[in-house]
């Protein structure tokens, strides 16, 4: 069915208002009573479930509904598909006061398991979970009746520990423990047989079961695996085969009784060489405790999984096993040697071998991932090298592999599971950033989560402003990743010559153009160091603008700002004047530097703006000592046309912090440039010529810059006639024909309102500088939050004063 035709089915069952629900049950019940259970009842059956299953509130169905359900999942001659629905129908439903389902309404373990599912869905209500799970104990370690199979009831037991382990003592751990080696280790390697139907030659010419094989073919030389190939599995084999998609959840659930220290010295020293190890295990391990020899039971099994897996698989199916058993088989190694320490030399000479030769196949580039872990766990303890392997998945991997989209969620969660140990341990880590922010480039909604928990551990002080270009050009390495990929897939012939002359018509054209090629190779690089950022970032923009509306970079634009608010809360605990100084200056360059999208670009500069005053309070010096540069921006008036939000609080940030009470270095000159620079903008945005164009700029874009003036007037008093007279000229301005068709009359209010309150106080130079100006011990926060002595009241009460008998702003 296509995605559409799902959308409609949802939207449909959605609609259904429950009174046809009800008529709809009753149908269902009908067909149930006459026990037919064709295919009109079990269309019937899934367009129910789907109906409750996609309803965002909970759906109800009558008493008699849920009984005709109940009775027909307990009913030996129904159908599985049938009863397989009527167990989901049941469970979508759950919570339900009306189930009257219970542990002993059947014998037969596959329709158990899913009345089981049912009782654990309820939620507990009347004790269901220790119920299920004391009755799945007593079948576990009972002799079924012919026919019957446990396999059904693993599922169950796995969600029952999930819920609550400690449901199960300590007897019947061990019990289970038992029963586990038993499966794992000493099932049959005769393949099963074909069940006959009957028959007069049914007996007599039945062929005997054969060997198991292995997955090359050949015969099977040990004991039977996952990895073991037949026709037909006995049900021993079946057993084995469960037990191993659940060991790793029973390992963390009931083996978590460490050994370490001198304990597993004693065992590793009485097991001797491997040699010896091997012979003692067939003699000595049945007197260990159930717990022990489990595990020892699973590193054997473990063990045997790798060395099937170096065997060639003659379909696809079994090679696709071979690595997801490898995966699984690492990881209980893992989980083995972590509670059981005395394992991890025996467990270290078979996974460097593995490591060895896999390294170079991409293929099983997932099985690196556990084996990685297992190094950083473990390497320590066994005193093995183990930089190759860091160095190796940090490095070779993500430039090879970022597009796989398992494999990238999976190096994500490795790295967040394991960041404190590898900041510590593995210089690789935050060395190779930009090669984790492949990831994130190409799989943005995908991973987005993760990284908001990754980013912090990634960002250092000596890579901060790299990283923060690095988060800024994240659109321009999805857009890079995709030509990369492009490229790689159409012919090129190297040899052919190239204008250098003739500008690139496509982003294409630009990644194989020598001219341009060390552009892309900068944004594709695999370590930071290797610079901030680039001179011609500008240039890179326009030749990737053919893929400025690709649906994967506008997604991965829409993380940009997430992230960069997540940077800016990391670096603000640990960033130091000279880095603030440094960061400043990347927001006044960059903000003309992003890809050419118009909601990033907002986006962006929004973040920019609060945390420039985050960066101003943290080192108010910083107005003063980036003051060159603070002035070429101020002095352009594109600025406030391209970026007016960033624009305003910057000019915000200048009344505020440049001042001499937060730097001994602030001058009167310093304070005259500022003003003459922003009275020369304020006075080409405000001027009134026939041949002026209407404002463009929002009205708090001329109140700060009124405000800042002002402030800067009241620090060097010489300045206030200047603004005064310029304040004079704000009426004409806001009641022309120009501003009055632009701004709402609310706006032009408050424009007037705050240039007589600026006026007013002007006029008496030493309260306007106690106002506009206050000292460091007036500016703290409990004099901001008062609001008997806040600034605005502060302007209020003096205009009040100053205006009692006329209007000090000229009409």
């Amino acid at each position: 069915m296509s995605v559409a035709g799902a959308e409609s089915r949802i939207k449909q069952a959605r609609k259904i208002q429950d009174e046809e629900l009800l008529k709809f049950c009753a149908q269902i019940s009908n067909l149930l009573n006459n026990q037919d259970y064709g295919t009109e009842t079990l269309d019937s059956l899934q367009k129910l479930y789907l109906i409750i299953a996609v309803t965002k509130y909970s759906r109800k169905l009558t008493k008699e509904g849920i009984e005709k359900l109940e009775s027909t999942l307990c009913w030996p001659k129904t159908t599985e598909q049938i009863q397989t629905l009527c167990a989901a129908i049941l469970r979508e439903i759950s919570p339900c006061d009306h189930l009257t389902l219970s542990v002993s309404d059947c014998l037969d373990t596959k329709v158990l398991s899913l009345v089981f599912s049912v009782l654990l869905a309820q939620g507990n209500r009347k004790d269901e979970v220790h119920s299920v799970g004391q009755r799945v104990v007593k079948l576990l370690e009972s002799r079924l009746p012919e026919g019957q199979s446990l396999r059904y009831l693993f599922p169950v037991l796995s969600k029952v520990i999930k819920l609550s382990p400690a449901i199960l003592n300590e007897d019947q751990v061990n019990m289970i423990n038992k029963k586990f080696v038993d499966w794992l280790r000493y099932a049959s390697v005769q393949q099963g047989v074909l069940v006959s139907s009957g028959g007069f030659f049914s007996g007599s010419r039945t062929r005997q079961p054969g060997p198991i094989n292995e997955v090359d073919g050949a015969v099977a030389a040990d004991f039977f695996t996952v990895l073991s190939i037949g026709n037909y599995y006995t049900e021993d084999q079946w057993m084995n085969v469960h037990v191993f998609s659940m060991l790793r959840k029973w390992l963390l659930c009931y083996g978590s009784d460490v050994i370490t220290g001198d304990d597993a010295d004693i065992k590793s020293e009485s097991e001797g060489s491997v040699m010896s190890m091997v012979s003692a295990a067939s003699t000595s391990s049945r007197l260990l405790p159930p717990k022990e020899r489990l595990r020892e039971k699973a590193l054997e099994y473990c063990l045997r999984l790798i060395e099937q897996s170096d065997r060639k698989a003659i379909k696809k199916l079994d090679s696709d096993l071979q690595k997801a058993c490898l995966i699984e088989a690492v990881y209980l190694m893992d989980i083995i040697c972590q509670q059981d320490s005395s394992f991890v030399y025996r467990a270290f000479s078979c996974l460097k071998a593995l490591y060895s030769r896999i390294c170079g196949d991409f293929a099983f580039a997932r099985v690196i991932l556990p084996i990685a872990q297992f190094f950083l766990r473990h390497s320590e303890m066994a005193a093995v090298e183990s930089e190759a392997v860091y160095r190796h998945l940090f490095t070779k991997l993500p430039p090879e592999l970022f597009h796989d989209s398992m494999f990238a969620f999976e190096f994500v969660q490795f790295c967040r599971e394991n960041e404190k140990l590898l900041g510590e341990t593995v210089s690789n880590f935050r060395q190779n950033f930009p090669n984790l922010l492949k990831f994130l480039a190409w799989h943005s909604p995908a991973l987005i989560a993760e990284f908001v928990e990754l980013l912090p551990a990634l960002i250092v002080p000596e890579t901060a402003i790299e990283m923060l270009h690095s988060l800024l050009d994240l659109p321009c390495m999805t857009a890079v990743l995709d030509v990369q990929l492009r490229s790689q897939s159409i012919p090129f012939n190297e040899k052919a010559p190239v204008d250098h002359n003739l500008k690139p018509s496509s982003s294409l054209e630009a990644f194989r153009h020598p001219y341009y090629r060390s552009m892309f190779l900068y944004i594709l690089r695999g370590e930071s160091g290797a610079g901030d950022t680039i001179d011609r970032l500008n240039l890179l923009h326009e030749v990737l603008l053919d893929m400025v509306n690709h649906s994967r970079i506008l997604q991965c634009a829409q993380t940009v700002p997430i992230l960069l608010q997540v940077y800016f809360n990391v670096v603000s605990e640990f960033a130091d004047g000279t880095l603030i100084n440094q960061l400043v200056l990347v927001l006044l360059e960059r903000s003309s530097l992003l890809f050419n999208i118009k909601a990033f670009k907002t986006e962006v500069h929004r973040v920019f703006s609060s945390q420039l005053l985050v960066l101003c309070k943290l080192h108010p010096s910083v107005i003063v000592e980036q003051s060159k540069e603070l002035l070429e921006f101020c002095g352009t008036v594109t600025n406030i046309q391209s970026k007016e939000n960033f624009f305003t609080h910057i000019v915000w940030a200048i009344g505020e912090y440049l001042s001499v009470a937060y730097n001994e270095k602030c001058t009167v000159e310093i304070i005259t440039r500022f003003f003459e620079a922003l009275e020369a903008l304020l006075f080409e945005i405000t001027q009134l010529r026939p041949s002026a164009s209407v404002p463009r700029h929002h009205p708090r874009v001329i109140t700060v810059l009124m405000t800042t003036l002002s402030k800067l007037a009241s620090r060097s008093q010489d300045l206030i006639p200047r603004v005064s007279l310029f304040l004079s000229k704000i009426r004409p301005f806001a009641r022309s024909s120009a501003v009055a068709s632009t701004y709402a009359e609310e706006d032009i209010e408050e424009l007037l309102s705050r240039a007589s309150e600026l006026m007013n106080l002007l006029n008496l130079p030493n309260i306007a500088q106690f106002v506009l100006a206050p000292s460091a011990e007036h500016a703290n926060p409990r004099y901001h939050r008062d609001t008997n002595v806040s600034l605005p009241l502060a302007m209020r009460t003096m205009t009040k004063l100053l205006q009692r008998g006329t209007n000090s702003v000229p009409g």
